[in-house]
């Protein structure tokens, strides 16, 4: 069983702590016993590759990704294999994220940074804003990308898909769907038995160092990477996937 925190946010976040660096993550991470863990900043994937680089130095597998805000205010996680993946998600991110400005006083500082805590980017453009493109668009470039697609935290009362739409679209092709750190599966079930059927993660959706880990998906698979992460969800098997504290 290899321990998976998918949901975790950098200083490139604007609600992001400053000491969610690449160093403070990885070392957190360790620190929780993580194997895999998912970089998910506001609709930006520009801190992964650092994350990745130091997660590999440390055998810690790190998910290529980013929490996309879609035009109906709906958070959605999306994960990338590859570097030339997430560089394209990168692009129609650009492409499609509205021009308004971030009130640093306000949103706080959107920043991505080195190896050495340098800072190498700064993104002026409000991350935390709503692409111009709906769920099923965002869901079909995701896949065109061969990426994993995932509405986040859906049981929340603010930008889960259930809120915001009033039900899980039955068209939509997601890998899994995202409950919050603090949703039990079952209770959710009992009222949202519609859902049945879906595969379910969980992780912490860290904002600050010690969140990290506090929420955790187990996978049972052979080794802790993309491709088995991608079959797991694809071809579930009772007990391989839990969800824990």
């Amino acid at each position: 069983m290899f321990r998976a925190d998918l949901h975790i946010h950098t200083v490139l976040s604007p609600c992001g702590d400053l000491e969610m660096s690449p160093d403070n993550i990885i070392s957190k991470a360790k620190e929780m016993h993580l194997d895999i863990i998912g970089i998910t900043d506001h609709n930006s994937t520009r801190q992964c590759m650092v994350v990745n680089r130091m997660g590999a130095e440390t055998g810690i597998t790190v998910l290529l990704g980013a929490e996309v805000t879609t035009k109906e205010e709906v958070h959605c996680l999306a994960f990338f294999e590859t570097e030339i993946q997430l560089n394209n998600f990168q692009t129609y991110l650009d492409d499609h994220l509205p021009n308004i400005q971030n009130d640093v006083n306000r949103f706080g500082y959107q920043v991505a940074v080195d190896e050495e805590n340098n800072i190498v980017y700064t993104e002026e453009r409000l991350l935390i804003s709503a692409l111009d493109q709906t769920i099923e668009q965002v869901e079909a470039k995701v896949h065109s990308l061969q990426g994993l697609f995932i509405p986040a935290h859906i049981d929340k009362s603010r930008f889960g898909v259930i809120q915001q739409l009033g039900f899980l679209p039955p068209d939509l092709k997601v890998d899994a769907l995202e409950i919050s750190p603090f949703c039990d599966q079952n209770s959710f079930l009992k009222t949202h038995g519609e859902l049945c059927n879906y595969i379910f993660i969980s992780g912490s959706d860290a904002h600050y160092v010690q969140q990290i880990g506090s929420r955790v998906t187990s996978f049972e698979i052979a080794i802790p990477c993309f491709k088995q992460i991608r079959d797991a969800l694809h071809n579930p098997v009772s007990g391989k996937i839990k969800i824990s504290n």
